[in-house]
């Protein structure tokens, strides 16, 4: 094969279809007897791969069609070939032959032919086999058998190409399953080689098929690596561990062989050509010394579209702003390249104060010198920069908008994509019509009501297996599953109306439904918050006083940040059943215990409130909040305890937003490029206590964790301002957006200030949002009433009757004249009670139809 051919292989690789594993390790091979040397292009083009299976005769493809006998005459040393066998006249595996057909010119820019080869009776071969043998591949290197695999794993192109080149570059590509043979791997090459390590669902996907086109371009520079094992990414410290990782390891530098190689994480999804993009630039210089005007300034950085930054220096600190531009460029490495501009050169014209300058890729892009004394800040510049222009491209895709049909088909396209990867399913007990009732009366069983022909279903049947692998020999609760397409009589009688649907079922106890994301984090909280029955009855003060430290219940904090005790007397029976009520219909949500003894109000002098009363106590940050329930509607203590979850200063993400913008509250929010400042922090949340933003939602944003909030300040600004930025929404009433003055210090008194001012009209909003009709496109996409629903369900007839006497001995401890018969709001509600509705602008007290946008 040429050297254009192979510089072809790259984008050759670049395929629209997505598809997921059919197995998690590359199963067993066997290995040529090779070695690595400089004609490693002979050795790939050296191969043939033979697929048996049965396909109908085709008079439309472009597939050579050849007897046995002329098939294997025609194998040559250094010629590659692929070929399948197919009886004469049989119709089967139609599917794969069109996979095979789009997979037939990649493999040609790598030098393998592919071929059709039909058996006939008069010439006997051992591929002509049964049915059975005909199910498999076989891969050759002339007439050498490699390896043979079942065709099903070659579901499509992407599986077809990502096989076939595992197996050819079975040197190059280490396959690796355990920390260990990860730093074994590190440690030989230690002064001596890079590497490349990736992680990829399964083998067969279009990522695996990525590296594996990597790897036949650049395996003779580097060693690559790769794994299919979430543990192992865990181990090398990625956050995100939902998608494909690649890291290069800069080993080559490294001499000492206790230090660990540097990595570096490619930013951009895992596909050919942005592996070609990273790998090019982990080759360039780190950092290059420059005199000359930066707008002449030419890079391979430009070349692959990144920009530049370039660290103004002078002579007189030439070796501290070296150390900089250094470590500002293993920042930005693969994101952009850094340069070390010198100032005192005569060719280049620069501002006097500016310390960096900026160049975009674009062509004739200026130069742009800004003023910036936080290395931090060029970080998050570029990457916010970079960040718009992907969108950008994006957007200009998509101006055309969504199509409900197609987005309901992604859903269905994941679970097709996914039908082929192997589920622990053995970790589920799969229950019947004659299992159901004996299974879930036996001990605490948790059932997921699912049906096969469901899409969203099939997906969610992922994330609870992932729960049950989790939980596997940790957990007293059974997991279980039933086919309610099979099933349908049990589902009915289980009042089940929508899928998926999971219900936890305790003895003597009514079932509990689940009502949170369809993802593994929210059930496996649900799971564990039900490992004890909630409310527990607490016995003692001093039982009490360790529920409320966290030292009660220490292996459920980690799922629940606020536990919450009910204070009554033991003549509040009324008061003290409605809790208990409402501990139970939240279950799995929220960690509750009740304490009715005649000492009661040691805890309610203690926590400055009066009988009856809630205590919502959140160790991790060492406070504790008091609600008094003399004056609150029985109605609203479920809703009470719904919220008591919510923290007071919460990181807004896409996941929790909703729950947010049920209390029409304008948004207090503070974007950050990462973790925010602490002394921040320390002012909201004082002022919370202080009762001073009762009528806001104070809440902060991490673009890092939620980078939408990019295109958020970009719509708000026009452009993505310096960060951190302080912002004030008002979606619900008149859709005015206010920034902090960040010519003023954030205190506590600057910030009640603005507030006010704001709130009154005096400040000038950077934009008004306009009106945009909030409702669901479907009534089945309507998920903020889905998530209403178990808190604003009808009273049940207990509550009704808990209401009632509720009422009824209010008007009997109320005197003729008393003025405290007029019912007043409580004071101690916090930030979990509604904003006060006659604060609230007209429009906003109608249904909730219309909104603004964030």
């Amino acid at each position: 094969m040429n050297q254009s051919t192979s510089g072809s292989s790259i984008t050759s690789g670049v395929r629209t279809q997505q598809v997921k594993k059919t197995d998690k390790s590359p199963g067993t091979r066997i290995q040529p007897q090779l070695t690595m040397s400089s004609g490693l292009r002979v050795f790939r083009a050296g191969v043939a791969l033979v697929l048996m299976c049965n396909f109908y005769t085709s008079t439309e493809d472009s597939l050579p069609e050849l007897s046995p006998q002329q098939y294997f005459s025609s194998l040559q040393p250094g010629k590659a070939s692929l070929a399948y066998f197919c009886q004469d006249g049989s119709l089967s595996n139609s599917l794969f032959l069109e996979e095979l057909k789009e997979a037939i010119r990649p493999l040609q820019d790598y030098g393998i032919s592919v071929a059709k080869v039909t058996c006939v009776k008069e010439e006997a071969s051992r591929y002509c086999g049964e049915e059975e043998s005909l199910m498999k591949a076989y891969l050759f290197r002339g007439s050498i058998l490699l390896r043979e695999f079942p065709t099903d794993i070659l579901f499509d192109v992407n599986a077809i190409i990502a096989h076939v080149l595992f197996a050819l570059l079975f040197n190059e590509v280490k396959y690796i399953t355990t920390l260990e043979d990860l730093h074994s791997i590190e440690n030989s090459l230690k002064g001596k080689s890079n590497m490349i390590f990736s992680y990829v669902e399964a083998i067969g996907t279009p990522e695996h098929r990525a590296v594996m086109e990597a790897a036949f371009v650049y395996g003779t520079s580097y060693q690559f690596a790769l794994t299919t094992e979430i543990a192992l990414l865990e181990d090398v410290g990625s956050e995100n561990i939902e998608h494909a990782h690649l890291y290069f390891f800069h080993c080559k530098v490294v001499s000492d062989v206790t230090e660990h190689c540097r990595r570096t994480l490619m930013g951009p999804p895992l596909a050919a050509v942005e592996v070609h993009k990273f790998v090019k630039t982990m080759e360039a210089p780190l950092l290059t010394e420059v005199a000359e005007d930066p707008q002449l300034v030419s890079t391979i950085h430009l070349q692959l579209g990144l920009p530049l930054v370039f660290i103004i220096s002078q002579r007189a600190t030439h070796e501290a702003d070296r150390r900089t531009a250094e470590w500002v460029a293993w920042q930005l490495l693969g994101k952009a390249g850094v340069l070390l501009l010198m100032r005192d050169s005569a060719d280049v014209n620069i501002p006097q104060h500016a310390n960096v300058a900026f160049r975009r890729a674009e062509k004739d892009a200026p130069v742009e010198f800004q003023v910036l004394n936080d290395v931090e800040l060029i970080i998050s510049h570029v990457k916010n920069n970079l960040y718009f222009e992907e969108i950008q491209e994006d957007e200009g895709e998509d101006m055309e908008g969504p199509d409900l049909a197609v987005e309901d088909d992604e859903v269905a396209g994941t679970v097709y994509r996914d039908r082929k990867r192997p589920l622990p399913l053995g970790l589920l007990v799969e229950l019947t019509e004659e299992t159901f009732n004996t299974t879930v009366m036996a001990s605490d069983t948790l059932v997921l009501f699912y049906a096969t022909w469901h899409a969203v279903s099939m997906a969610f049947l992922q994330s609870y297996t992932d729960v049950a692998v989790k939980l596997k020999g940790r957990s007293t609760i059974l997991l279980t599953r039933i086919n309610c397409a099979d099933w349908s009589d049990v589902c009915t009688k289980q009042n089940v109306t929508a899928f998926p649907m999971v219900k936890l079922y305790k003895e003597g106890e009514s079932p509990v439904s689940y009502a949170g994301m369809l993802g593994s984090k929210d059930l496996l909280t649900f799971i564990q918050l039900n490992k004890i029955s909630s409310p527990v009855n607490i016995a003692s003060i001093q039982e009490a006083e360790k529920y409320l430290r966290g030292e009660l219940y220490k292996d459920l904090f980690s799922f629940s940040s606020v536990s919450v005790l009910g204070l009554f007397t033991p003549a509040m029976t009324s008061a003290k059943e409605c809790f208990q009520k409402a501990g139970k219909q939240l279950r799995g949500s929220v960690l509750t215990g009740v304490y009715s003894e005649d000492d009661a109000w040691i805890l309610s002098n203690k926590y400055a409130t009066t009988l009856p009363a809630l205590l919502l106590a959140r160790p991790k940050e060492g406070r504790i909040e008091s609600v008094p329930l003399d004056t609150t509607p029985v109605q609203d203590m479920v809703q009470i305890l719904a919220n008591a979850p919510l923290e007071a200063f919460p990181e807004i993400t896409v996941e929790n937003l909703p729950t947010y913008l049920r209390f029409q509250r304008p948004l207090l929010i503070l974007f950050s490029d990462g973790s925010i400042n602490p002394q921040y922090r320390n002012i909201v949340l004082a002022l919370v206590r202080q009762k001073q933003l009762d009528l806001f939602t104070p809440c902060w944003l991490n673009l890092k964790n939620t980078p939408v909030g990019r295109g958020v300040l970009k719509a708000y600004f026009g452009r993505l301002p310096t960060l951190p930025q302080l912002l004030l929404v008002n979606l619900h009433s008149g859709g005015q957006v206010y920034a902090f003055p960040s010519s003023q210090p954030l205190t506590e008194q600057s910030l009640v200030l603005w507030l006010k001012n704001s709130q009154a009209g005096l400040e000038n909003p950077i934009t008004v949002l306009s009106a945009q009709e909030w409702s669901p496109p479907l009534p089945a996409f309507d998920f903020l009433s889905m998530m209403d629903v178990p808190t604003s369900r009808a009273p049940t007839k207990k509550v009704l009757e808990c209401q009632k006497e509720a009422e009824v001995q209010e008007r009997a401890g109320q005197q003729p004249g008393d003025k405290s018969t007029t019912r007043r709001e409580p004071v101690e509600v916090l930030r979990i009670k509604h904003w006060n509705r006659s604060n609230r602008p007209k429009e906003s007290r109608e249904p909730f139809h219309h909104d603004k946008e964030l």
